[in-house]
């Protein structure tokens, strides 16, 4: 049951259904990165290939540079000769007795002047005076629910590097084995490396990101409040990515890291303005109505309603948040109503 997993299992256990109800890859992880949304890995386990060994499906593809008429010319030798000898064979048109301007053509060594009309040269041509059909579009979306690309972060670096004391241990039940005891762990250092790999939707980024600040969370006590800090910049970058899920991962730690220790959600309240401006944008949106269509949605039970999700989080930072808590959640979400003044 979700209610005995971890969130990193219930994450897995929603990457399985979308795959079994969208069979045709449209939520895919693989869509994604063809559509620029998530990063993509490494060539191999050692790196990328040199540019000149890549494969040839990973070189990229040369686009062909648009050549000037002079250029053209000079590499198809017959269109020049082609286009010589039409200026010769061309007939030529009979002048008019009251012709004024004059031109000069070459043919040969001869040089003939001739006489053209004015008004002929400046008639005016006919499509001009046709009406341009415009096409009446409204103006361009904003985009603003729209998902953002995810930049790779700090935690796929670091753990291609081999520089985090972890390793992920494959049974049953997933988890994380540390090689040092968390409580000896430096914060300073560990907890925003976990913290920015909550924007990763690709494992074992995403397992190692979202079980590491889990375990460092429940072993911290006092130690994660001087990292609050140094924890903001992590939680903006994954809010920022408008992705329902990884909201719904941002949502669950935060609420996590005020309920660690005391006076963490004080010290979050001087950054509400980074943090909460996407909590006004999606806090109206609970279900994916269009996207879902006769299917039936799973989000409750595993507690994954982007709304729903985004109140609970709102209430939790006002309760513990202190008397400042409530003006500055309203200055950056204005439909958001006082739980502690109602009585909820």
């Amino acid at each position: 049951m979700p209610g005995s997993m971890s969130p990193a299992g219930i994450l897995l256990m929603e990457d399985t259904l979308n795959k079994m109800i969208y069979k045709d890859g449209s939520r895919s992880l693989r869509s994604d990165k063809a559509k620029g949304l998530v990063p993509r890995g490494s060539h191999s386990c050692f790196g990328d290939f040199p540019p000149d060994l890549l494969p040839q499906n990973l070189r990229p593809k040369a686009r062909a540079r648009p050549q000037s008429a002079g250029a053209i010319l000079q590499n198809n030798p017959m269109l020049l000769s082609r286009s010589q000898s039409d200026s010769q064979i061309r007939p030529q048109r009979p002048q008019s007795a009251g012709a004024v301007g004059s031109t000069l053509r070459a043919q040969g060594s001869a040089v003939r002047l001739t006489q053209t009309d004015p008004r002929r040269a400046m008639s005016r041509p006919k499509t001009a005076t046709l009406p341009r059909a415009v096409k009446a579009e409204g103006p361009p979306k904003a985009g603003a629910y729209r998902r953002k690309p995810i930049k790779p972060s700090m935690l796929r670096f670091f753990y291609e590097r081999g520089d985090l004391p972890v390793q992920i241990y494959h049974g049953a039940m997933g988890k994380l084995l540390w090689k040092v005891d968390v409580e000896k762990l430096d914060y300073h250092h560990y907890l925003p490396i976990f913290f920015d790999g909550l924007r990763e939707k690709e494992d074992p980024f995403r397992f190692m990101a979202v079980t590491g600040a889990y375990d460092m969370l429940e072993k911290g006590g006092d130690r994660i409040l001087p990292v609050v800090p140094q924890l903001v910049i992590p939680l903006k970058a994954a809010l920022n990515t408008r992705d329902p899920q990884i909201m719904c991962t941002t949502l669950k730690l935060m609420q996590k890291l005020v309920l660690s220790g005391e006076m963490i959600g004080e010290a979050l309240v001087p950054y509400y303005r980074q943090i909460l401006p996407p909590c006004s944008l999606f806090k109206s949106r609970n279900i994916p109505s269009k996207d879902m269509g006769d299917y039936m949605d799973y989000g409750q039970r595993k507690n994954l309603c982007l709304g729903d999700l985004i109140t609970e989080t709102l209430q939790i930072l006002e309760e513990h948040g202190g008397d400042d808590a409530f003006i500055n959640i309203k200055y950056v979400v204005p439909t958001y109503e006082s739980c502690v003044l109602c009585g909820v």
